[in-house]
């Protein structure tokens, strides 16, 4: 597994952003993927840091902007995957990327005055609360014309949906525009880091998004496993494949049971949550949380589980046989399809363009599995096979890459328990030392690769930048709507199987 970073091999500063913008377009166009953009203080300078997937790791670029700057030439013209990235900088750092197509709040809400102002410097003092203003204040419009009004969906809507607003421009049936703002959810996860020890740092990674507890730690101790310059042992690594896969078949089970319900398909909603529950209750039995919390630790994992691998191989493989059944009379229910067909289609070269990930991408035709292209833990060994490739793009495409996955899922399960039942007894956890540096470390959640950038100084966390799936696949759910109409829009947000928790960490 290759680092990356500054201090480590992969990192590279180049001279200004200009040349940032530069070296990001070249190295895309010739087959890396743009996968972040973060900023840091630097004693009185702002370093932006672009990370890049290659085959076999992550390779950092990064530029220092000159002391005091307020601004800085825009990454998002170059690069057009940078977008949502840039305005979250904006919002946290208060530094204006000049020539960015639409720089309005993202994670943090608007300033209360009602006319513009310039944004403060470096340093000075975050925005103020949001104000309450007039409906042409509050719900900004895109598309102008006789007849378009503007619905805004949430923040706040039933159920246990989370909580993100959704402003749909219609003229009454199609839609023209969606925009979304979603700092309702922001709880500066990532401030939260700073002076935590990597014990503490990974409780708090494994709460920053539910659905995916176990990736979020993976992804950090893996940074921080870099940092020490440790690999975990071999029943460690098995332990964290189980835990991980079933957490990517609970997340697909969920999705799938939402879709059935937006097509009003009572049986399937409930066999399908009712699968869900079966394999959260297997992963509780295995650790003592239904999330799988834990067990990822600095190391390895905190002890085998608690299951003997006969036994969650006797559970995964039932469990296996009544999805499948279900799946398949769902997948064979005409009504359901033609919701699902040709709805909330992403082009295949925008998937690539902006480097979609999860199954939103290989649903696009875009397939990069980080369990197959940067492989870590057991997946350096077990059989993974290949990835669900679907063309289509439409939300119909990704329940079939969601289906194909759930089956690859429990035969990892399969393979990792087999695995385990062969080794002889051995530790589940070497010692890390809390050692300064900085490292990337990612994994393969269900809805695409985690990415966190941690540097560790004086034996505790000084920055940690943590980056969901959700955050860089959902600025793509504006684009999809190309004939679609207001009864599409369930369809399409749950084929995109994201969270508002991941966007606004």
């Amino acid at each position: 597994m290759r680092s990356a970073g500054p201090a480590a091999a992969g990192g590279r500063a180049l001279a200004g952003a200009a040349g940032l913008a530069a070296e990001l377009a070249a190295r895309i166009g010739a087959g890396a993927r743009f996968a972040g953009l973060m900023a840091a203080r630097r004693e009185d300078r702002l370093l932006l840091s672009a990370h890049l997937a290659v085959p076999g790791g992550m390779e950092t670029v990064e530029v220092a902007l000159p002391s005091g700057a307020a601004s800085y030439p825009a990454l998002t013209p170059a690069v057009g995957a940078a977008f949502w990235y840039e305005r979250q900088i904006h919002d946290l750092f208060g530094v204006v990327p000049a020539g960015h197509p639409r720089l309005e709040p993202l994670i943090l809400p608007a300033h209360g005055e009602a006319a513009p102002r310039p944004w403060p410097g470096p340093g000075a003092a975050g925005p103020e609360p949001g104000g309450i203003w007039p409906d042409e204040h509050s719900l900004p419009r895109r598309v102008m014309g006789a007849g378009l009004f503007t619905i805004p969906h949430g923040p706040v809507r039933s159920g246990v949906t989370e909580s993100v607003e959704y402003l749909i421009e219609t003229p009454g049936e199609d839609i023209p525009h969606l925009n979304m703002r979603v700092f309702y959810k922001h709880r500066g996860v990532e401030k939260r880091f700073e002076g935590m020890t990597a014990g503490d740092g990974v409780l708090l990674a494994e709460r920053a998004e539910g659905v995916a507890s176990v990736a979020h730690a993976l992804a950090f101790c893996h940074a921080i496993e870099r940092i020490a310059g440790v690999t975990v042992p071999r029943p460690a690594a098995l332990v964290r494949v189980l835990h991980a896969e079933l957490e990517r078949i609970a997340a697909h089970l969920d999705a799938g049971a939402r879709l059935a319900e937006a097509a009003g398909l009572a049986v399937a909603t409930a066999r399908l949550a009712a699968h869900k529950e079966r394999v959260l209750r297997l992963a509780g039995q295995m650790c003592g949380s239904r999330f799988g919390r834990g067990v990822v630790v600095p190391g390895g994992v905190a002890a085998l589980p608690r299951l003997g691998p006969a036994e969650v191989r006797a559970q995964a493989g039932a469990l296996e046989q009544a999805v499948s059944a279900d799946a398949r009379a769902l997948m064979g229910t005409a009504s359901f399809l033609d919701r699902l067909r040709d709805t909330g289609p992403l082009r295949p070269e925008r998937a690539r363009e902006h480097g979609a990930l999860g199954p939103v991408g290989r649903a696009s035709g875009f397939a990069d599995d980080a369990r197959l292209a940067r492989p870590y833990d057991g997946y350096l060994a077990l059989r993974a096979g290949e990835p669900a490739v679907e063309a289509s793009g439409d939300a119909l495409a990704r329940l079939r890459v969601r289906w194909h996955e759930v089956g690859q899922s429990f035969r990892l399960v399969g393979q990792a328990a087999g695995e385990l039942a062969r080794l002889p007894a051995g530790p589940v956890r070497v010692t890390c030392p809390a050692g300064d540096g900085r490292a990337v470390g990612w994994a393969e959640a269900p809805a695409g690769e985690v990415l966190y950038d941690v540097r560790m100084t004086g034996g505790v966390i000084e920055r940690c930048w943590p980056r969901s799936p959700s955050f860089h696949n959902l600025v793509l759910l504006h684009e999809v709507f190309a004939g679609d109409i207001l009864t599409d829009f369930p369809f399409i947000e749950a084929s995109f199987g994201l969270s508002a928790a991941g966007v606004a960490l």
